[in-house]
């Protein structure tokens, strides 16, 4: 049975610490995320308190077909870059993405102590998302896997 509550910042980390190709994982060293839904067996959302070490950032950035995201800043100052520009943000800041609106965006750390915040964001079946800035799509096979390739459809 799952447990009523937890310490948030005890649970386990994710043990693979990106599933991008090996070729764009480097902008999410110092990246740190803990799932927290899957310990709560949530199936329809998914909350990840993420920690970013200077120089980290969130993810590459995307943009999701389907899929609706939202951040809470607890600790620190990252950026958040959408399509819109660049705006730092604060603990009790935050942000929130729709699905469909091809505003890419993501979180770097640019300060000198590490960010924490909480992500959450839908499961919704057949998500896709695009990242303008690399040569990268992905798609959410039946199941729940992402599954990658590159922008011209070529596999990774």
């Amino acid at each position: 049975m799952p447990p009523k509550t937890i310490a948030a910042a005890e649970a386990p980390a994710r043990i693979r610490p990106s599933s991008y190709p090996p070729d764009l994982v480097a902008p999410m060293a110092g990246r740190t995320k803990h799932p927290l839904g899957d310990i709560f067996g949530l199936k329809n959302f998914g909350v990840n308190l993420t920690r970013l070490a200077p120089g980290a950032a969130s993810s590459l950035r995307h943009a999701h077909a389907l899929q609706d995201e939202f951040v809470y800043i607890l600790e620190g100052t990252p950026t958040l870059i959408t399509d819109a520009g660049e705006a730092v943000m604060a603990p009790c800041d935050c942000a929130g993405f729709p699905s469909g609106t091809g505003d890419a965006h993501h979180l770097i750390n640019r300060s000198d102590a590490d960010v924490v915040y909480l992500e959450i964001g839908d499961r919704t079946p057949g998500d896709s998302a695009t990242y303008p800035d690399n040569d990268l799509a992905v798609r959410m096979a039946p199941g729940g896997a992402w599954v990658y390739s590159r922008k011209d459809g070529t596999p990774i």
